[in-house]
């Protein structure tokens, strides 16, 4: 069975979930029915114990080799095998896997201005009622603690926007020419331009696919006191539900989940007085990453005309993805 020829290996929050349905509907590339196997993460089982929810985001994860492989066992003769595993930029031991079991891979990497992606990944944890903290800036603040105490790298809202470094190392791996590095922006503002520059890159017929879908927009539950104990509600099920089986630990936790996110609003834009504070975490390495790419990101530094999500107001009927996997 094969393994992909190309992956989209960056960065969580930055559209992957959406660029992922679009490549989709190109008939010279297959993409994987799971969106995020998350194989390369680990060398045998992920692990058992986290933050609030990482038990039952652990069981999602395609480990064994013979299951990842079956992912792709549909494509049909000729097309392009391809994953988005946005985590696997961020994990330097899943770069060294990369590397080991498919070299000659294509890798799509899509850059979001740090702050921007901190504040929709905080968000998107808010939003499904497992971060507890209801303030990005402090929520920032403990992300040391969190490491230490073992939660998973979803909740590294600093950590996987520095990506100077992450790149720097994948540069080791991987010569440049089978790196693609764009913006999230390139996207939202040219999604026709974009998705051609992903096909060429790919090597399939371009013009083909010319619209990013809305898939996985975040939404912003207000900080109510029924949010609150909706939210605690759903990390005390979280909780017992690691000790469940898997249908009924989403028995236990999805209803406090659609009802956490049924008044839902857009995910509101910070201030710059919040901007400001969440900068400084990012600046020297945002000099890294110009280092490394030639490109200027200068303006991930300064205040923002505008901020939001990919599309803005979630689709209605439309649920967020539980880091990675779609929500039915």
């Amino acid at each position: 069975m094969p393994l992909p020829d190309f992956l989209t290996i960056g960065a969580p929050k930055a559209g992957t979930t959406a660029l992922h349905a679009a490549l989709a509907r190109h008939p010279g590339l297959f993409l994987s029915p799971v969106k995020e196997p998350k194989f390369f993460l680990t060398d045998g089982p992920p692990p058992t114990r986290g933050g609030p929810g990482d038990a039952q985001t652990y069981r999602e994860h395609i480990w064994r080799r013979e299951d990842y492989e079956a992912l792709f066992g549909a494509a049909p003769p000729g097309a392009l095998i391809g994953e988005s595993t946005p985590f696997y930029l961020y994990d330097r031991a899943a770069q060294r896997r990369l590397r080991a079991a498919v070299p000659e891979a294509r890798l799509i990497v899509v850059l979001r201005d740090p702050v921007e992606r901190a504040h929709s990944n905080w968000t998107h944890l808010w939003s499904a009622g497992l971060e507890p903290v209801g303030d990005i800036v402090r929520a920032c603040g403990e992300e040391e603690q969190r490491i230490r105490a073992g939660w998973a790298p979803f909740w590294h809202y600093r950590g996987l926007g520095r990506y100077g470094e992450q790149l720097a190392h994948l540069f080791t791996l991987f010569p440049r020419e089978q790196v693609l590095v764009f913006r999230y922006r390139d996207l939202v503002d040219r999604p026709a331009d974009t998705l051609d520059r992903i096909c060429r890159f790919l090597g399939v017929e371009t013009g083909v696919v010319t619209e990013v879908p809305r898939e996985n927009v975040t939404a912003h539950p207000e900080p109510t006191r029924g949010h609150r104990l909706l939210s605690r509600a759903l990390r005390t099920g979280a909780a017992v539900g690691r000790f469940l089986p898997g249908r009924l630990s989403g028995a236990l936790t999805d209803p406090l989940e659609r009802r956490l996110q049924q008044r839902a609003r857009s995910r509101r834009p910070l201030t710059w007085e919040q901007r400001e504070q969440l900068i400084g975490y990012f600046a020297q390495d945002v000099a890294l990453l110009q280092k490394v790419t030639g490109e200027d990101f200068s303006d991930w530094l300064r205040p923002r005309e505008r901020s939001g999500g990919l599309v803005g107001t979630r689709p209605a009927g439309q649920r967020q993805a539980r880091n990675g996997r779609p929500q039915a």
